[in-house]
């Protein structure tokens, strides 16, 4: 047989193809899941995700697709694998359904990353005690900026009013027309009880997440509207003034008359870094139909330069102390809200 020594000669026989790595096209779709089963995510615990279904719990990880932290507790979720719910059994995450709100907080207002608490909440409960830690406004206030940010309602919670009177509190927020309720022991009553029908009234029905201090007593008052929640209770340190940290991981729990109420841990600030205070006007749309008079970049702060609100106010168009309280929760966004 002659030599082939011209490219001319060459076919496909010459040709050697080294199979392995990168041979398949690689393709960006990914599997639609419509058959996936739905389910709500109630707790999250190490990279596992407790979910409820229609009549059962299940426990899932998440689809690499998806990347870290892309899940939090709040969400519904798309399941597929074994989703019997049996003793051992791993769902797997596909995939998280559109949000209709998202909570978020910063560690600081310097800090651009935002942490996502809840999803699907509609309604905040800002659990604060009117003695035994000391209410912290700075910290309400800011949960309250948080909250109209995300379009979510706030409710305002004062615990232990049977140590101080929930009066002047509730007095610096009246102008704001933000609901709230009042619970107190009874006279005899063990410690670990308290007088929640009322709180029971506003939560029935509504995805409420509890946001506050340490030592306020969001888990003394989900014990008590969620028989069997046996949520850990701690008391407050005498010498610094401050709640231990009982909670550690928030988890939805399904309220007896309906609806789900969500325990958070205890914080000790709420960054704001993610918030436009452009936004925060929409939250109040009696202020915000005097805004249009002001001039471009108006931040409507006290002592802006013509601010349309100050005009309205002479008028008499707005109310004095709503728009103070207005401009205070302007203030809270840019500054830190410690202890």
């Amino acid at each position: 047989m002659a030599r082939r020594t011209a490219a001319s000669s060459y076919d496909e026989r010459d040709v050697k193809v080294r199979p392995g790595r990168g041979s398949r096209p690689r393709s960006k779709l990914r599997p639609a899941h419509a058959d996936a089963t739905p389910g709500l995510v109630i707790a999250v615990d190490r990279g596992r995700y407790t979910c409820v279904l229609d009549d059962r719990t299940v426990t899932a990880m998440t689809a690499r697709e998806l990347g870290r932290k892309a899940v939090v507790v709040g969400d519904r979720v798309g399941l597929v694998g074994d989703v019997s719910g049996a003793p051992g059994s791993l769902a797997r995450i596909v995939r998280v359904e559109t949000r209709a709100t998202v909570l978020r907080r910063t560690a600081d207002d310097d800090d651009p990353v935002e942490r996502v608490i809840v999803a699907n909440a509609d309604q905040l409960m800002i659990v604060t005690a009117v003695a035994d830690p000391e209410p912290r406004p700075r910290l309400i206030d800011r949960a309250l900026v948080a909250a109209f940010d995300a379009g979510i309602e706030p409710l305002l919670c004062l615990t232990k009013a049977d140590l101080a009177d929930p009066g002047p509190l509730l007095a610096t927020y009246a102008p704001l027309q933000v609901p709230a309720v009042v619970t107190r022991l009874a006279p005899g009553a063990p410690e670990a009880d308290a007088d929640v029908g009322d709180v029971a009234g506003h939560l029935r029905d509504r995805v409420t997440v509890l946001v506050g201090h340490s030592g306020v007593g969001k888990s003394t008052l989900v014990n008590e509207l969620v028989p069997g929640a046996d949520r850990a209770t701690g008391q407050v340190n005498v010498v610094t003034g401050r709640g231990r940290h009982t909670s550690t991981s928030a988890v939805a729990l399904a309220l007896p008359e309906g609806g789900w109420v969500i325990d958070t841990p205890g914080i000790r600030s709420f960054g704001l870094a993610h918030v436009d205070p452009d936004r925060l006007i929409h939250a109040f749309p009696d202020l915000a139909a005097e805004t249009p008079a002001c001039p471009r970049g108006c931040n409507h702060v006290d002592g802006a330069p013509e601010c349309g609100l100050d005009a309205a106010l002479a008028a008499g168009r707005v109310d004095p102390e709503r728009l103070a309280s207005y401009r205070r929760l302007l203030a809270s966004r840019d500054r830190q809200a410690g202890d």
